[in-house]
């Protein structure tokens, strides 16, 4: 039995995503990601800076949860990078509902601008392409979202995924690092 690299999980897994997403009815796809569980509130601090991401296409939105933080009185931060190649840093992103402050950034992501003010945040919600129950991450491949966890072990890291997402096992090296918790559209996983 061969057993698949990541790469080609990525590609089995972003099939499925895309596969469950574009079986959703759009009215229905509107209503989800919204307001993040009770239980993860209660984890959240009323100061707490929230990491979020912009969601590419299939991924689980974040954008529900940047309005209602934004509306809560937090502070949101999103991914920056200067240029390809560079660390992820997070910069504050003020305008969830227009995304005024936002530009495209070296991997064609909208990001906030260079003079954003530079955030740590202490919530960071993850994007990603496939988890487990044990809460392993299978990211895009670039090891930026494990190497800015590495260097903050403090801050509580939330996956966000569909429920297609879920995988049995996933491959895993020294340098992935677990996340605190999944929420899907049914449920959470970890203990929060």
């Amino acid at each position: 039995m061969t057993i698949p690299t990541k790469s080609d999980l990525r590609r089995t897994l972003r099939a499925v995503r895309k596969a469950h997403v574009q079986a959703l009815p759009q009215n229905i796809r509107g209503l989800l990601f919204h307001r993040p569980p009770a239980p993860l509130l209660a984890r959240i601090g009323d100061e707490a800076v929230i990491g979020l991401y912009h969601a590419g296409p299939f991924e689980a939105p974040a954008g529900g949860y940047a309005r209602f933080f934004h509306d809560a009185g937090h502070r949101l931060a999103l991914p920056r990078f200067a240029a390809m190649g560079a660390p992820m840093t997070f910069a504050q992103h003020t305008d969830p509902y227009a995304e005024s402050d936002l530009e495209v950034g070296p991997y064609g992501m909208l990001q906030p601008g260079a003079d954003a003010e530079r955030l740590i945040p202490d919530v960071l919600f993850v994007p990603l392409v496939g988890f487990t129950a044990d809460l392993d991450r299978l990211g895009q491949g670039g090891g930026h979202y494990d190497r800015w966890v590495a260097e903050h072990p403090l801050r509580l890291a939330v996956g966000l995924a569909w429920d297609a997402q879920a995988c049995d096992t996933l491959p895993t090296e020294p340098h992935d690092k677990a996340l605190d918790a999944v929420v899907t559209t049914t449920r959470i996983y970890g203990k929060l």
